[in-house]
């Protein structure tokens, strides 16, 4: 697959702006400021197509990226506490809207920050996953931030904390070093 052909597509901020689709998608979800858009950006080959911030919760839309007929789908993140409650009541419905709209949804990559305990937010997106019957992979971004001890026990702790719902796949990534980048590639294939 020719990750590097993606290109931006549109962004879309209500649920009633979503255009209808048959064409295979593959989500990415976390909550705000845990990497999504430096995932998309290796995984693309680019240096900023899917734009970064340092600013937690300032993606309020849902981006699409495509490629032929293969759509990657950057969605808001979740969990941001200094967000107003209407914004958090939009994207909500946004993120509802947009699961629950028989859209052809093959992977959802949940973004999990590696240096600290997944979020009750975290749980709650692989719950709805799980019950939902979507097929998803977990990234542990930032693992360049851990040195090799700290990133061992790290990976062993989210693996216990995630043991509740059973076998998953968890890649380790680093948007410094690649690591994981072919692995989360490799999920997208198989997937498509």
């Amino acid at each position: 697959m020719l990750f590097n052909n993606f290109e931006f597509l549109a962004s879309y901020g209500t649920f009633a702006q979503l255009p209808d689709t048959s064409f295979p998608e593959v989500v990415f979800a976390g909550r705000s400021n845990v990497g999504k858009s430096s995932l998309l950006n290796k995984i693309m080959q680019r240096k900023s197509l899917a734009h970064t911030s340092s600013t937690p919760g300032k993606t309020a839309t849902i981006n699409f990226y495509g490629w032929e007929n293969i759509r990657f789908v950057d969605l808001p993140g979740y969990g941001y506490a200094k967000v107003p409650k209407g914004e958090k009541r939009r994207w909500g419905e946004l993120m509802e809207g947009y699961f629950s709209s028989g859209r052809n949804i093959r992977l959802v990559i949940l973004l999990i920050d590696m240096r600290h305990k997944p979020t009750a937010d975290d749980l709650n997106m692989i719950k709805f996953l799980k019950e939902g019957g979507f097929r998803y992979i977990i990234v542990l971004t930032k693992s360049d931030k851990l040195n090799k001890t700290r990133y061992n026990s790290a990976k062993e702790a989210i693996k216990q904390e995630l043991a509740q719902f059973g076998d998953m796949t968890m890649i380790p990534f680093s948007s410094v070093s690649g690591e994981g980048t072919q692995g989360v590639k490799k999920e997208i294939e198989n997937a498509l």
